[in-house]
């Protein structure tokens, strides 16, 4: 079959869970002969590729302002996708509810992943919220199929809309990555750190988890592995209250990140919106004893796999116990790794995807 991918910023990775998925699902459907194309924004730009592990990256221009981005490259990237005349789209993220009306005009059928529930974020006023709002509703309505993450999103979506989403998991990297360039390079040892990686942005707390280091006695430093555009003030709030044993080290992709998991003290998973959270598997597919907010979508991903917090002074104290008993966070490690690969497989994502697709496209002749 002939696929795009849009909705995000392009691969390989470098910002967000939407884009590791893309990453993850596309270079596996090229693998298995499909011809797969992924729509990448011009101001995401790192490396000036045109292909990736077999899929096409077709580079098309954005408005880079908060509101606009999304949107103007969205559009652009329909219309291309439908003059490539390809057989199925699959469209991320429920903000772009509204360009798939244009595919179904077309008779092209598109699947669109809604992720989490964007209206929720704190970083959006009334006005935009209120669009995010509509846009959920439109996600129900315009495309071929809604695809949800999580439980929680699919029930959310059934109890709320009425609507059928089929539901495919985000997947889970389980491979560990030994070497410790990238712990060199920030002055770490393994095990004598805990991480969080998130955009910072306020809905992922990384406020919160400063909070709470603050009171920890520890010298293990707390490494925040992150950035966000347009967060330029809540950035400089977040450092400003962190002590100088908190790392700012900023977004982190690839290699090295994947270092710096595999070798964490403990992993502080803080967010509070969206679905199931590729960084959440990752954390967990590397080994990682977690610490995550009390939230539906981490309780269905980690299960009693974990320990979970409600606030500072509940990850205050979860910090110090794991610090405290290495035999816990040992048990942690292994049980939330197994829970990782024997739940979340990429290859069966992919096989879902694909019946998907084929599904659909058939429908359509």
């Amino acid at each position: 079959m002939k696929i795009g991918i849009l909705g995000i910023r392009g691969i390989p990775a470098n910002y967000g869970g939407f884009e590791t998925f893309a990453e993850e699902l596309a270079t596996r459907l090229a693998a298995r002969g499909h011809d797969v194309t992924v729509y990448a924004r011009s101001n995401n730009l790192r490396d000036p590729v045109r292909t990736y592990r077999g899929v096409r990256i077709v580079v098309l221009p954005t408005i880079p302002t908060k509101h606009l981005d999304t949107a103007a490259h969205t559009f652009l990237s329909v219309l291309n996708a439908l003059g490539q005349g390809v057989d199925a789209i699959l469209m991320c993220h429920a903000a772009n509810a509204v360009f798939c009306v244009v595919p179904r005009m077309a008779g092209t059928p598109i699947a669109l992943n809604v992720d989490g529930i964007e209206r929720l974020r704190k970083k959006w006023g009334r006005a935009a919220r209120m669009v995010y709002e509509l846009s959920e509703r439109l996600s129900t309505r315009v495309p071929s199929v809604v695809v949800a993450d999580a439980r929680v999103i699919e029930d959310y979506y059934r109890s709320r809309y009425a609507a059928d989403p089929v539901m495919i998991a985000y997947g889970a990297d389980c491979e560990r990555d030994e070497g410790v360039d990238a712990l060199r390079a920030l002055d770490l040892q393994p095990r004598e750190y805990l991480l969080y990686v998130s955009r910072l942005e306020p809905e992922n707390n990384a406020h919160l988890v400063v909070a709470a280091y603050r009171a920890v006695e520890t010298d293990r430093p707390l490494v925040i592995v992150g950035d966000a555009p347009y967060a330029d003030a809540y950035i400089r709030r977040l450092k400003a209250a962190a002590d100088r044993r908190v790392l700012f080290p900023g977004a982190i992709y690839g290699r090295d990140c994947r270092q710096l998991r595999s070798h964490a003290y403990a992993w502080i998973q803080a967010t509070e919106v969206g679905g199931t959270h590729p960084a959440l598997l990752e954390a967990m597919g590397a080994g990682n004893c977690v610490l995550a907010l009390d939230r539906p979508e981490h309780r269905e991903v980690l299960g009693d796999d974990g320990l979970y917090f409600d606030g500072a002074g509940d990850l205050t104290a979860l910090m110090s116990r794991v610090l405290r008993d290495g035999e816990l966070a040992a048990r942690l490690r292994g049980r939330a790794r197994e829970r990782a690969a024997s739940r979340y497989s990429w290859d069966t994502v992919t096989d879902q995807y694909e019946a998907l697709f084929e599904r659909i496209a058939g429908a359509a002749k």
